[in-house]
């Protein structure tokens, strides 16, 4: 595929500096970019990366001026770096039919244009909407809903009840519906299982990372809000509720009970107790473990998490610690000699 960058700057809205002419037939990172590829280039260090390397333009932020190399000005250029991306690498999904060795439950309700791959299982009463693509080795539980064309890859789990929205996209090996972490203890020390009889609600445009665990809840739902983006390897427990648009990387654990609101980012490592309630659009840093409810809006960080700017002060005075407690030994000398 060729094309010029006048045509992909109409295409994400940009603007060309430069030569709009330049034929563009691939995408490639600043280091290995060739002559006839686009890339990105949205720091300093990159801009001079760009300026040296082959590419015949560079993805650029609407305040790069006089650029050496044809350039295409975009007020998101990493947004416009992933639309050049689908122009050139368009992920198609090729649709096979139902495999003969897909097992299908009585009842079950399969729609247009869906594929089962090999060895996939469908439980009774389950409903795979149109356009939906169940990747070999899938799953699928008893009334399940599969929304309209959603992506389940290779040995996805969704169990009993589960409800996928439309255009979620599911990666290998995640759980969905697994039973919660919760017992009873009993005056002999033993347990007792507390008997997890919700379901899992999933809604549209959801992506969900590798090994990742979602548990149903006890009563009612654990809810994933539209938008949701997780990384791999997160564990999401019982009746946790998700708001819109919430992003979560990878190794984050979230507590039963315990909401996020909508925008929510959660970085690597970082946790959520349980019944814990974090406000819109705020940012938990990575490694960080939020204790209490967060206001809307925050940053914060540490363990337990506090005010981001406040947690830099206290960093700040845990390094200079060891400094301090060789002035108090001193102080401690000059007070016991007098």
């Amino acid at each position: 595929m060729k094309k010029t960058l006048e045509e992909l700057a109409r295409l994400v809205r940009g603007k060309v500096e430069g030569d709009g002419g330049v034929i563009i037939e691939g995408v490639a990172k600043v280091e290995e970019a060739k002559k006839g590829e686009i890339t990105l280039a949205v720091s300093e260090k990159f801009l001079c990366e760009a300026k040296k390397s082959q590419a015949s333009a560079v993805i650029v932020s609407l305040g790069v001026r006089d650029f050496s190399k044809p350039t295409l000005r975009a007020k998101n250029p990493r947004l416009a770096f992933a639309q050049i991306l689908e122009v050139f690498y368009p992920q198609v999904r090729k649709f096979s039919g139902i495999h003969p060795t897909a097992i299908i439950g009585k009842d079950a309700k399969i729609g247009k244009k869906v594929t089962l791959g090999a060895y996939v299982v469908i439980g009774d009463a389950a409903k795979i909407e149109e356009g939906a693509y169940i990747s070999s080795g899938v799953y699928i539980g008893n009334r399940v809903v599969i929304g309209k064309n959603s992506l389940l890859f290779p040995r996805v789990t969704v169990l009993d009840h589960t409800v996928i929205g439309g255009e979620v996209i599911i990666h290998s090996g995640t759980v969905i519906g697994s039973h919660g972490f919760g017992f009873v203890r009993k005056e002999d020390g033993s347990y007792h299982k507390i008997p997890q009889t919700g379901r899992v609600v999933i809604e549209d445009r959801v992506e969900i990372g590798a090994n990742v665990t979602i548990d149903r809840a006890t009563i009612g739902e654990t809810s994933i809000g539209s938008g949701c983006k997780i990384d791999n390897l997160v564990h999401i427990a019982h009746n946790v509720t998700l708001g819109k648009n919430v992003a979560i990387v990878a190794l984050v654990g979230i507590s039963g009970s315990s909401t996020l609101g909508d925008g929510v980012v959660m970085a690597g490592q970082a946790g959520v107790t349980e019944h814990v309630t974090i406000g819109n659009n705020s940012i938990i840093a990575a490694k960080s473990v939020a204790t209490k409810n967060i206001a809307p809006g925050s940053i914060v960080s540490g363990f337990p998490a506090r005010p981001h700017h406040r947690q830099k002060r206290i960093k700040a005075l845990i390094d200079r610690l060891p400094q301090l407690v060789e002035r108090l030994k001193k102080l401690e000398e000059r007070v016991k000699d007098k």
